[in-house]
């Protein structure tokens, strides 16, 4: 059952499955922190298709929505 980050309700967390983006958008992801098996928890969703406030390990990022498109979920082992 995979996903979108885009799909997450707030606080909830799940574990990156694949990145599905540009080469310069997976370069720059993957700098942030996004790599296939970290674990990512929505904190916060801006109203309007907004960005969205994310945690990543460790990390909190703010990313845009059509960004955040192109990251597949899976569920949190």
């Amino acid at each position: 059952m995979s996903r979108l980050l885009t799909s997450l309700a707030t606080g909830e967390e799940a574990k990156i499955v694949a990145l599905h983006a540009p080469e310069a958008l997976f370069h720059r992801l993957t700098a942030l922190g996004f790599r296939s098996g970290r674990a990512v928890r929505l904190l916060r969703r801006a109203a309007f298709d907004g960005p969205l406030h994310v945690r990543v390990g460790s990390t909190d990022v703010i990313i845009r929505a059509r960004d955040a498109c192109c990251i597949e979920l899976g569920p949190r082992e």
